[in-house]
């Protein structure tokens, strides 16, 4: 099977890495020129349109950052429908509001908008903790050793966890952006069902106040903002003075 991604950013380049282990013929396409080289270096064919990605493909994975986008990839003038034979298939993996794209998108863009209230809140708790943490004098490698082997481990929270206590918080492919556009989504949701959201409300002002002071940072850059107010930073081998 021929697949294709089109959208190189952090989701989509993790995408096309394993499709391109795993064996398939992989074409690609995304505006940026810088993440299309690196596609190539990793393996991957690319394109100069999205309509190209779909004409080498029997399946599609549209993984960019808002309806408008989506849409536009799929239906436009050089969209991959009218390029796709007969029986190829559109994998729509974006996270996007789930009425942006048909009258019937099925239940897994509302899904994930649940969910990611949910990784949101984690990403957000970790951070604070971590703050907390670091004022308290705490070890980072031991909050983290006993975070990660107790019932608040996870896979958010102990990446976040680890990445904070290494100081890693640019370019480890967890853009703050994307998450905080998912956010906004799931309140949008919320609004419109009439369904409070406290916590997930309160996550998304710590990833909008970090994404504003941070634009350049991931997920877990949130920390930076406790740290400024306490003057602590948790590190692996300590808590030291920022």
């Amino acid at each position: 099977m021929k697949v294709g991604v089109i959208g190189l950013g952090d989701m989509g380049s993790g995408l096309a890495l394993n499709l391109v282990k795993a064996g398939f013929q992989t074409t690609g396409y995304d505006l940026d020129r810088k993440r299309l080289d690196a596609f190539a270096k990793m393996g991957g064919q690319p394109t100069a349109s999205a309509a190209e990605v779909g004409r080498h493909s029997d399946a599609v994975f549209v993984m960019v950052m808002t309806g408008d986008q989506a849409r536009s990839v799929v239906l436009g003038e050089n969209g991959i429908a009218a390029a796709m034979d007969s029986g190829s298939v559109i994998l729509l993996t974006a996270t996007i509001p789930p009425a942006n794209v048909g009258d019937e998108p099925g239940m897994g863009q509302t899904v994930k908008a649940c969910l990611q209230t949910i990784i949101g809140s984690v990403f957000s708790a970790t951070c604070e903790a971590a703050g907390l943490a670091a004022r308290a004098g705490v070890n980072g490698q031991v909050f983290f050793d006993v975070v990660s082997s107790s019932g608040a481990g996870s896979g958010v929270a102990n990446t976040a966890l680890e990445n904070i206590i290494d100081r890693q918080f640019v370019g480890t492919g967890s853009h703050i952006s994307t998450m905080y556009k998912d956010l906004t989504i799931s309140l949008d949701m919320a609004r419109d069902l009439g369904v409070p959201l406290h916590t997930a409300s309160t996550a998304m002002q710590l990833f909008q106040a970090a994404k504003t002071r941070h634009p350049e940072g991931d997920n877990w850059i949130i920390v930076r903002l406790v740290e400024a107010i306490t003057g602590v930073e948790l590190h692996r081998e300590g808590a030291v003075q920022a």
